[in-house]
């Protein structure tokens, strides 16, 4: 049988396991694009999540499980720290100045958390949510965005209701079960280990925004 890749069909998802084909994404020429149609039903779906990808133009994002790896170290005194990973911020940096907008919908209440994002230059911040999609229609408000035009990225349960909503649903590579049969698209990477710049990345480059240097 042949071995399924991460992006698999929204509505008949398969266990899914990694592939390279999703790292070379960003680097598919037209004509290469218009080959795939005469090959597999897999790179069909490549084509089905490269279309997706050119719509986007704002991002959306949880935290706990995308920035993080999960994981919080309880210190003597209860502080919950977490740890994030450098590139998915330089990634938001590069997303913002390139003109997407970025939003951040998390449950979690944490101030370090918080200013962590603002000092990406995040201005879409909400914390302490239970129901994420009447917050997800606020950023679209906020920012005259369509949901259609949203890539969202999320890991567990609470996310579903929305990564349903939005254009291009994502999630990392270690999201539970629920999560992963009904993304577009899964990263190759966990949760904490560049799942954010992996997703931006190839949005970027594809829509030729990707910074030069």
């Amino acid at each position: 049988m042949e071995s399924q890749q991460p992006l698999i069909p929204a509505n008949d998802k398969p266990p899914h396991q990694p592939g390279l084909e999703v790292r070379d994404l960003p680097y598919i020429t037209e004509g290469q694009l218009a080959g795939l149609q005469h090959t597999s039903p897999h790179s069909l779906e490549l084509v089905h999540v490269f279309d997706k990808m050119k719509a986007i133009r704002g991002f959306v994002f949880d935290v706990d499980g995308v920035f993080t790896n999960n994981e919080v170290l309880v210190t003597e005194a209860g502080e919950l720290l977490r740890q994030m990973n450098v590139r998915d911020g330089q990634v938001l940096k590069w997303a913002l100045q390139a003109g997407f907008p970025v939003g951040i919908i998390t449950g979690g209440r944490s101030e370090g958390v918080k200013r962590r994002f603002e000092e990406l230059g995040v201005e879409e911040y909400y914390s302490g949510v239970r129901e994420k999609l009447p917050v997800l229609q606020s950023f679209l408000d906020r920012t005259n965005l369509l949901a259609s035009e949203i890539c969202y990225m999320g890991d567990d349960l609470p996310d579903l209701p929305v990564l349903r909503r939005v254009m291009l649903s994502a999630c990392p590579y270690d999201a539970v079960p629920e999560i992963l049969e009904i993304c577009d698209y899964v990263s190759p990477l966990s949760g904490g280990m560049g799942c954010v710049r992996d997703i931006i990345e190839k949005t970027l480059k594809i829509q030729d925004k990707w910074p030069e240097y």
